[in-house]
């Protein structure tokens, strides 16, 4: 019968335990994996449960966002499998031999509307495009052709929300799940620092933003508040130029050098057999004992890559120098900075130069 009596004296000591004024206590818990933040950084919605989340919350614990934020703002996000679909169908085709690839490609963007339309923008933003040119060395056709190729000078920016983009490719899509994981935390930076609602902004389905379509990552290394109006605003035209130039700055553009120059490829050499690619890189004396020498200037430059276009009626070949590689930084293909060269040529002589314009490959 000693059991009700020790049973009482055990309750007694945590009574009188419980109204000690000096008896210690475990602090209240805050981390993460506390069971009342995990209550409250419950996740709701497309993304509850998934792998991936909870630790994506903790991450953006580093930034200041508590759990219940994070998880507020991912409860809100919106899986799409159209853009699963989409990034699937990124992989380039392998080509087997000339099919005139580049002359398709080069059809898309050198038109007569992008051609006008780009030195319209130019006059539009002239005075933007003019300090760019003075503060980051950018000529302002390249810097007009990269939003041109981009975002049709801004008509086309994308309708996609850059949370639903970056949630579905962060948390539904493993191949790259690591790096949009990585924008996605940019991003909700972004807004937070910018004073923006993380469900407002739109762009595209791979959470490209803005004229020059920035990814999160670009726009905290390289946007810029060219209106000084205190936000680095991608949407708006001249925070856009001023945010491209800077962009290409950071990369290496040299201001007063050549982009890419035309080869001639003389009689009997075997270019076809030699490795091309905006990565390559040449010694023009190299090339010219090979039968490869440059059509136009070179800027005095003494090593350049060696460029095949897959052009209507045969290959062609071209040099390229420092500068087109920083373009090749944008998008690391030869034929979308082949493009973005070209179309600013194009520009520069539909606003500059006097009479029509030439929509040679050259």
């Amino acid at each position: 019968m000693r059991f009700p009596f020790l049973a009482f004296a055990v309750l007694a000591l945590i009574l009188l335990a419980g109204c000690g004024s000096k008896a210690p206590r475990d602090p209240a818990p805050t981390g993460y994996g506390s069971p009342t933040l995990q209550r409250a950084a419950a996740v709701s919605g497309d993304f509850a449960s998934v792998s991936g989340v909870d630790r994506f919350i903790r991450r953006m614990e580093q930034h200041g966002f508590s759990p219940a934020e994070t998880a507020r703002i991912i409860s809100g996000a919106q899986r799409q499998q159209s853009i699963i679909d989409l990034m699937n169908r990124q992989a380039p085709s392998k080509s087997t031999g000339p099919n005139g690839a580049w002359s398709r490609y080069r059809a898309k963007f050198l038109t007569e509307d992008s051609i006008a339309n780009g030195a319209a923008f130019w006059r539009r933003h002239e005075s933007a495009l003019a300090r760019a040119e003075s503060r980051y060395g950018v000529p302002p056709e390249y810097v007009v052709a990269i939003i041109g190729i981009e975002t049709r000078f801004g008509g086309f920016v994308g309708k996609t929300r850059i949370i639903d983009a970056l949630a579905t490719l962060a948390f539904a899509y493993p191949r790259r799940a690591d790096y949009f994981a990585g924008e996605l935390e940019s991003f909700l930076i972004m807004t937070r620092d910018e004073g923006i609602s993380p469900f407002q902004p739109r762009g595209s389905f791979a959470g490209a933003m803005g004229l020059g379509q920035f990814m999160p990552s670009s726009f905290h290394r390289y946007a810029v508040d060219f209106t000084g109006d205190g936000h680095r605003d991608l949407w708006h035209p001249e925070d856009a130029v001023g945010s491209v130039a800077n962009y290409f700055k950071g990369h290496g553009w040299r201001a007063g050098e050549p982009v890419a120059a035309r080869a001639r490829v003389v009689s009997g050499a075997n270019a076809g057999l030699m490795k091309t690619g905006f990565d390559t890189r040449y010694g023009v004396k190299d090339l010219a004992g090979r039968g490869i020498v440059p059509a136009g200037s070179l800027g005095g430059a003494g090593q350049v890559s060696l460029l095949q276009l897959d052009a209507k009626g045969g290959y062609e070949y071209w040099l390229g120098l420092p500068n087109f590689y920083v373009i090749t930084r944008y998008n690391h293909s030869t034929y979308y900075a082949m493009a973005v060269h070209q179309l600013a040529q194009a520009i520069r002589e539909r606003k500059v130069g006097a009479g029509g314009v030439r929509l040679s490959a050259n």
